[in-house]
């Protein structure tokens, strides 16, 4: 699936290669004038056991402030989260039952934005007389990623019945869940310089849940740094020209964090060139896109691009490369 082509729009109607906001695009405004948080991205559910189901989303940043989030079951509203988290568990459901998720932002003055794209999910059929937890992950392991990531990995638990998902802690504090078949993730939007302990839970469809593994002990860089554990990888840059105008050509591969990547960031020469951000579903595998650059040959240009992760923080740089317009190679 192409991305939604706002830079490119962007570029003809301001004239050159701006910063997506320059032009305006970003959040509506209410009948006041007031700008309005804009639907959250990224939003994906996963059933967590018979009668529960983890929804996370994106993170969204930048004006307007968002000061909560709405997590709503169809047209009724379950849950409701501060603005600086961006999942939950919604618990009390009914086994073996499809469910609809949307969220919404609201900012500090109360305005609702509108709501995110509906996602599905499907809780496993309950398990009767069901009281055995599954065993403790094991062999946890994971190594810093920079400065404000880091990845986690354990052996599989077993079950009589099948693990449902595992649930990560920080300390004593829940901080995310992944599907049964998983058995690795990345925690993004930690702070620089600072140590953290982490342990694994797995849980069944019946909400048992096991002892927790043994504690992962990691210490993330301090600091700023290149973040590139969180880099898109395989860039690669080429030209082409039509009508008369020049055009740079990129592919890549997501970088691979828990969540969706829906907005990237590309810097040209140095500087923020654009934004680019999927209006659907983002491609798996690799990314391709294509943006102009004007109409003279044998100019070279530097350029290079970054994730904005689900946690709403900017990834790693991915390596920069040198294009020269008039190039075919």
């Amino acid at each position: 699936m192409r991305p939604v082509p706002l830079a490119v729009m962007c570029a003809m109607i301001c004239g050159s290669l701006l910063v997506l906001a320059s032009c305006g695009w970003g959040a509506r405004n209410d009948d006041q004038g007031e700008r309005l948080p804009s639907a959250p991205m990224g939003v994906t559910a996963a059933a967590g056991s018979a009668t529960s189901v983890h929804v996370m989303w994106n993170r969204a940043s930048g004006d307007p402030e968002v000061s909560r989030y709405e997590v709503y079951r169809g047209t009724t509203k379950v849950e409701e989260v501060p603005g600086a988290e961006h999942m939950v568990d919604i618990t009390r459901l009914q086994p073996s039952t499809t469910y609809v998720f949307t969220v919404r932002a609201r900012n500090a003055a109360g305005d609702s934005g509108p709501p995110s794209k509906r996602v599905r999910a499907t809780t496993p059929a309950a398990v009767a007389a069901d009281h055995t937890a599954p065993t403790r992950p094991g062999r946890p392991n994971g190594k810093a990623v920079g400065s404000r990531a880091v990845q986690l990995a354990w052996e599989k638990s077993t079950d009589d019945r099948g693990v449902a998902s595992y649930d990560i802690y920080q300390g004593t504090s829940k901080i995310h869940s992944v599907g049964g078949a998983q058995t690795a993730t990345v925690v993004t939007g930690l702070r620089p310089g600072t140590r953290y302990a982490f342990t694994v839970r797995a849980r069944d469809a019946a909400d048992n849940v096991s002892p927790g593994s043994d504690t992962v002990r990691l210490t993330t860089a301090p600091g700023s740094d290149d973040g590139r554990g969180t880099a898109p990888t395989g860039f690669r840059a080429t030209t082409h020209r039509a009508d008369g105008a020049y055009y740079i050509d990129l592919s890549w591969v997501a970088p691979a964090v828990d969540g969706v990547i829906t907005e990237y960031q590309i810097h040209l020469d140095g500087l923020p060139a654009t934004s680019l951000v999927w209006g659907g579903t983002p491609p798996r595998g690799t990314s391709t896109y294509s943006f102009y650059v004007g109409r003279d040959a044998g100019v070279a240009h530097r350029v290079r691009i970054r994730a904005k992760l689900p946690d709403g923080t900017w990834g790693g740089f991915s390596a920069e490369r040198t294009v020269m317009t008039g190039n075919q190679r």
